[in-house]
């Protein structure tokens, strides 16, 4: 069975070369360039097993995103990964908060 992956990120360049590396190991990748675009596709996809998600993004950030997420019954158990250059401690520790997973 093919996973599918929804990876959200405002840069470009990190989206297409996370999703290459990982349509190599033959998952299926759902990309969004924010937040919301993030959102729409998880409400347009019942399939997503797995979010790897920016903190820093235009429209809505990977905190709010995280929480509206976590807001929908299918996706409230869902793993959702970091996927940032974040040091901040306590940016960190909202996203957890919000329901991040790691």
């Amino acid at each position: 069975m093919i996973k599918t992956i929804l990876l959200v990120d405002d840069s470009s360049s990190i989206r297409e070369t996370v999703a290459f590396f990982l349509e190599e190991e033959g998952y299926q990748i759902i990309k969004a360039e924010n937040g919301k675009h993030g959102l729409d596709k998880v409400m347009e996809n019942n399939k997503i097993n797995l979010i790897l998600t920016d903190l820093h993004m235009p429209v809505m950030d990977g905190i709010e995103f995280i929480r509206k997420v976590r807001d929908i019954e299918i996706y409230s158990k869902i793993p959702i990964v970091l996927l940032t250059t974040e040091t901040l401690q306590e940016k960190k520790k909202a996203a957890k908060d919000a329901g991040a997973t790691a």
